[in-house]
């Protein structure tokens, strides 16, 4: 018995000794790391004797930290926004009306570009919501239903009206696409409407629109919205897809219109998308085609994107800069955003009374309502909110980052 006493301790105090071990040579390298990082940032005339053998010694170090930063200015470089110039971005739009025109089955995507003239914060550009995430900022949102339908929507929506789009794909869950009288049919809300909460007891599912977001009390994996469908009872839900999670209702995402749209694509037009979610929806890009049946693929954003090598054209300049130069060269007219059409107040389904006081969210009114569907002096002036796929959604964001040997 003493035996396997002693055993077990010589055992637990052979563990805390190589457990110490470890500790002190991570830490040792950690102090390399510090030093070797310190002499690089130097000019080479500037190096002392001892420093240049440091950097000789410990050649893995420098090769590690050089490669470092080249990951570094290449990921820089690719945040960096680029724009045309006047002439060159006409000449490009130019050839964007071509292939337009030219098209039988034109597809659009769009991501968070589109809507930064509704004040909407796009997610990876300079002032994004994940850029300023990854410099450790804290992100507080506004309540988004004061936004309305920008030029591009407004383009788009007419585009189709012409023909010459047959169908939306579309990252965003403002619901201004929707609202732009955007038809149904020709939309795919891929990650959800904020306006729009269901019932998944309900077979169909029961869609309930809302002149208000929805998603206050919502979050990753945490759907319900604290309303009762009037048919059967059971919570309401949200539609909107959080990173991690895989989108399985037919309205609004209309996954089947576009897996079909794409097959029958020929050009591809995105608008104001990293693409780096849309890339890995691999039914979108008809990926199991050879390369030269797939369609012809356009892009314009300011940033880098990981279908540029593959793009026929790619456009630097604002949405709807883009958009309204594209107008005139197809002789087209745009527009306006008129609310008194705003489909959205058809497809409302009003509160039932004992709902009214369910959400702190601020109504979309009518044109006609003088009030703005507020009272309350103090309900009008614009406030921080959380919650939803505009705030507490981000917490895959905010999680830290495993430490690195720096």
């Amino acid at each position: 018995m003493a035996e396997e006493q002693d055993a077990g301790v010589s055992s637990r105090a052979q563990r805390k000794a190589l457990s110490k071990a470890k500790i002190l040579q991570r830490e040792s390298e950690r102090e390399v790391f510090r030093l070797v990082g310190r002499v690089l940032k130097k000019p080479e005339s500037e190096r002392s004797e001892e420093e240049a053998a440091a950097l000789l010694l410990h050649r893995d170090t420098v090769e590690e930290l050089c490669k470092r930063q080249v990951r570094r200015n290449v990921l820089k470089r690719k945040q960096e926004e680029v724009f045309d110039g006047v002439d060159e971005l006409k000449n490009k739009v130019r050839q964007l009306a071509v292939a337009v025109k030219q098209a039988s089955h034109l597809v659009v995507y769009t991501g968070a570009g589109i809507s930064t003239a509704a004040s909407i914060p796009d997610y990876r550009g300079p002032n994004g919501v994940w850029t300023q995430l990854q410099k450790g900022r804290a992100i507080s949102s506004s309540d988004l239903s004061k936004a309305e339908p920008t030029l591009t929507h407004m383009c788009i929506k007419m585009l189709h009206k012409e023909k010459l789009v047959k169908h939306v794909v579309s990252q965003n869950c403002d619901g201004l696409h929707l609202r732009s009288s955007l038809p149904r049919h020709a939309l795919s809300e891929l990650h959800g409407n904020m306006f729009i909460e269901v019932c998944t007891s309900c077979s169909p599912v029961r869609e309930y629109v809302r002149l208000f977001d929805v998603t206050e009390r919502t979050s990753l994996h945490r759907h319900g919205t604290g309303r009762k469908c009037s048919h059967c009872g059971s919570e309401l839900r949200d539609t909107i897809v959080h990173f991690g999670e895989r989108g399985t209702l037919e309205q609004p995402l209309n996954w089947r219109g576009a897996t079909e749209a794409a097959k029958m694509a020929d050009v591809i037009l995105c608008l104001g998308s990293s693409l780096k979610v849309l890339k890995k929806y691999t039914n979108l890009w008809c990926m199991n085609r050879p390369a030269s049946k797939r369609p012809k693929l356009y892009i314009v954003n300011l940033q880098w994107t990981p279908k540029d090598d593959l793009a026929v054209l790619k456009i630097h300049g604002k949405c709807d800069d883009v958009m309204r130069l594209l107008m005139e060269e197809l002789n087209l007219q745009i527009p306006a955003y008129n609310r008194g059409d705003d489909p959205i107040f058809a497809l409302a389904t009003p509160l039932q009374l004992e709902e009214v006081q369910s959400h702190s969210r601020e109504v979309i009114a009518p044109p006609d309502d003088q009030n703005d569907g507020s009272d309350d002096p103090e309900e009008q002036k614009p406030t921080s909110v959380q919650g939803g796929w505009f705030g507490r959604g981000y917490g895959k964001g905010r999680q830290k980052k495993k430490k690195k040997v720096a």
